[in-house]
């Protein structure tokens, strides 16, 4: 379960309306409403404790077959 940051509804990671990425974190949003609030002002609602760091791997290479 996760915390949507604008309305504090917990919702299942699958379940969610929409992930927005916010300075390297992901921020799962449970509706349309919610979406639009964190769009307008998402420095309000930005909390890393309640969304996930994006990971990636700059490293990581193309797949070559043998």
């Amino acid at each position: 379960m996760i915390t949507d940051p604008v309305c504090g509804k917990r919702i299942n990671r699958g379940k969610a309306h929409v992930v927005i990425e916010h300075e390297g974190v992901a921020y799962s949003l449970c509706c349309p409403l919610c979406q639009a609030a964190f769009e307008r002002a998402p420095g309000s609602f930005a909390k890393p404790a309640l969304g996930e760091k994006v990971r990636r791997n700059p490293e990581r290479r193309p797949y070559r077959g043998r």
